[in-house]
This record gives structure tokens, sequence and C-alpha cells, in this order.
């Protein structure tokens, strides 16, 4: 039941923000913390093509990719800064989501599980399961460029 309640609530965070309103400070981090762990929904083209989104959001996912970039090159492997930084950046590309309709449904079925990604590597204390959720966040960063565009 929490768990459902969680989705409610960071679900309604998400369709209130990327439709141009703000939240208070703190907000989004919080409802990042508390995302369940059992989400996963298959994406869909937009009839054989990418779904088209809005340059903040695609230039925040390429900033992810270059966190992850920058990481495998970094030799002090901290998995708390890395979740910290992505949990920065889903929060940018939340208050700056002005997409709606199909695309938007189908970048919440990528960036949902992203914030799950992002949690596990902000809280967790075992290097096997940061691990995972790094391996986790880089499908799906490759899973959002194989659906989307700016184009």
């Amino acid at each position: 039941m929490k768990n459902i309640l969680q989705m409610v609530l960071l679900l309604s965070l998400l369709l209130f923000n990327c439709k141009g309103e703000s939240t208070k400070k703190g907000q989004v981090d919080k409802a990042l913390d508390n995302i369940p762990t059992s989400l996963s929904l298959p994406m869909e083209l937009n009839n054989g093509e990418k779904w088209v989104a809005n340059l903040e959001t695609h230039t925040g996912v390429k900033q992810m990719d270059s966190l992850v970039k920058a990481f495998h090159i970094d030799s002090t492997k901290n998995y708390k800064r890395l979740g910290e930084n992505f949990s920065k950046q889903s929060s940018d590309i939340i208050k700056q989501c002005s997409m709606e309709g199909k695309p938007h449904e189908q970048l919440h079925v990528v960036l949902i599980p992203m914030l799950d990604a992002i949690s596990t590597l902000k809280e967790t204390n075992t290097e096997d399961q940061a691990a995972k959720a790094l391996d986790r966040m880089e499908l799906l960063i490759n899973t959002y460029f194989a659906h989307f565009t700016t184009e």
C-alpha cells in the first residue's frame, strides 16, 4: 500500500511539473527517494519513429550519459555522489519538462525506472547493488536515446 501511495505521489508530481508548474524546493528530491522498485513498462515508438522530446529533457539525458562516462574513468567509484548528480539532473529534467500527450507518457516509461535506479545509487551501501543500479541506468539512458529525439 505504501508503494502505491508513493507512486501516486510521484506521478502527480511528474504530471504537475511537466506541464510547466513549479514545486517547492526539496519536494522533487524527496519524491525521488521514495520510488517503488517494481515498475517496469514497455516502450513503444511513434509509428516506427522516435518521439520528439523537448530540448531541456534531451539535454538532461545527454548530461546523465556524460556522468556515466566520467564515472567509468574516475577511479574513486563513488556511487553515492553519482546518484546525487543523477538526482540533480533528473530534478532539472522534471522541472523543465514541457512535453504533453503520448510523448510525455512514453518519457515517464523510461524516467520512472531511472528515478528508481538513482534512488538505489544514493541509498545503497553495497557496491554490488550500486553497480547493478548503474548498469540499469545505462540501459535506461540507451533506451531513451533509442526512442527519443529533438528533431
